[in-house]
């Protein structure tokens, strides 16, 4: 069962790459094959929603991470395997195919095969994988397929030396043709033992943390540390989310951190959805039917709508997925900022107030609009946050760092005014 979410939410946290960064993908992307890159880039399209495919998923790869084991396989061997088992591929779909494999192709891509089912075999039967409780479906079916008895032959050639042009012959047979689909569907297990340990060595490296995983429903969401993973010097915070505090009202001067704040939480339930670690001291989270985040709306230009009638389609959007019954992660940052400060800050109450009522939900909604969050106060159910600014003389500094309540700081004047912009429209130059 796979998580709702859509192409906004996907771009809203950098999945696959921003203008200045190469996304979340790419920094959990250690994999060798190309075939363990495009089942990494499926996991990333399609997180999960059922709480033991997560849990399954997350204690395969946190075992790998504590066996800290490389991936068994040699580059090249790998390589030539899967371009001459591709052959069969185009053969199949071409029968006039144009460039069929010479001998010596072929002689190289046999051997790469056998080489491939002996690291197969010999990673499968090492005890400790056979520990792993969670990978034992995948491990039986490789052993399944290995114990095949059309391949023991193969698995009885000694040495990487050549063969003779009977054996190969052969083997170029039972390899491409008769048990091909035994052969594509190992090469299948061995693109997936390829992400997990490319996830584990991630979580190795970074001090990622497994997150513990909650019955959907629970409506719990608990973060401690939490930080943006693609931070060089990132500053941690804690959140708990609950059936009693399902609504976050969040608010900070701009500048203050709160769209790097949601981005770090939605990037945490996003990647722990998918069973891989995040970036946090620890996490505890209920599974959720999907996840909808508005960071970074732009105009729709095509239908000549303007940003607040983005906005206004992305909240209609996210409240037809609630009117279905959809327990959800929401997050808005700076809601109805496209319209007047009047009409935003009543829009702004009446959404969270109808948010508010979805119990089975998580809300984040972030706001310049203090009277909206004083507004809200009278709600027992929405917990009230912000990213504070110390002014530091004439000069604004930023923590970064949660604290409970609404504030109004506001500083724009003094940042135009430190820029000295006033100045140079009036005199030419900015001020000395």
């Amino acid at each position: 069962m796979a998580l709702h979410t859509d192409e906004q939410t996907i771009s809203d946290l950098g999945i696959f790459g921003r203008r200045n960064s190469g996304g979340i993908f790419e920094l959990y992307n250690q994999t060798h094959t190309r075939g363990g890159e495009t089942i990494l880039k499926e996991m990333f399209l399609r997180p999960l929603a059922d709480r033991d495919a997560i849990t399954q998923r997350s204690s395969i790869i946190g075992h790998f991470a504590r066996l800290n084991k490389p991936f068994p396989f040699p580059a090249a061997v790998i390589d030539t395997a899967e371009k001459y088992i591709k052959e069969a591929e185009e053969q199949a779909k071409n029968a006039r195919h144009q460039h069929p494999p010479g001998e010596k192709e072929i002689q190289q891509g046999v051997l790469s095969v056998i080489e491939l089912l002996h690291h197969s075999r010999e990673f499968i039967e090492a005890q400790a994988v056979k520990d792993i409780a969670a990978y034992a479906a995948e491990r039986e079916a490789m052993a399944s397929l290995l114990a095949h008895p059309a391949f023991e032959p193969a698995l009885r050639e000694k040495g990487k030396g050549k063969l003779p042009y009977t054996a190969v012959a052969a083997y170029d047979n039972l390899f491409r043709v008769r048990e091909y689909p035994k052969i594509e569907q190992l090469l299948k297990h061995i693109y997936h033992l390829d992400v997990y340990l490319s996830v584990a060595k991630v979580a190795i490296e970074r001090k990622f943390i497994f997150p513990q995983t909650l019955e959907k429903g629970q409506c719990v969401l608990k973060l401690e540390g939490v930080y943006h993973p693609e931070l060089k010097e990132p500053v941690s915070n804690t959140m708990l989310m609950n059936p009693g505090r399902h609504v976050i009202f969040l608010t900070g001067a701009n500048m203050a951190g709160k769209s790097t704040f949601l981005r770090s939480v939605s990037t945490a339930v996003y990647l722990a959805h998918m069973g891989f670690p995040v970036a946090a001291a620890a996490m505890e989270f209920s599974v959720m039917d999907g996840i909808y985040t508005t960071i970074n709306l732009p105009d729709n230009l095509g239908i000549g709508a303007s940003h607040f009638y983005a906005e206004v389609l992305r909240v209609k959007k996210v409240a037809t997925e609630l009117s279905q019954g959809k327990s959800l992660f929401v997050v808005f940052d700076e809601l109805f900022r496209g319209t007047n400060v009047k009409d935003a800050q009543e829009a702004t109450v009446a959404i969270t107030h109808a948010f508010a009522r979805k119990k089975t939900s998580m809300f984040i909604i972030s706001s310049h609009i203090v009277e909206a969050g004083e507004a809200l106060k009278q709600r027992n159910d929405i917990g009230f946050l912000y990213l504070p600014t110390r002014m530091n003389g004439h000069k604004p500094e930023y923590t970064y760092t949660l604290e409970q309540g609404i504030t109004d700081d506001r500083h724009g004047m003094i940042i135009i005014r430190n820029e000295g912009i006033l100045d140079t429209l009036k005199n030419g130059r900015k001020a000395g």
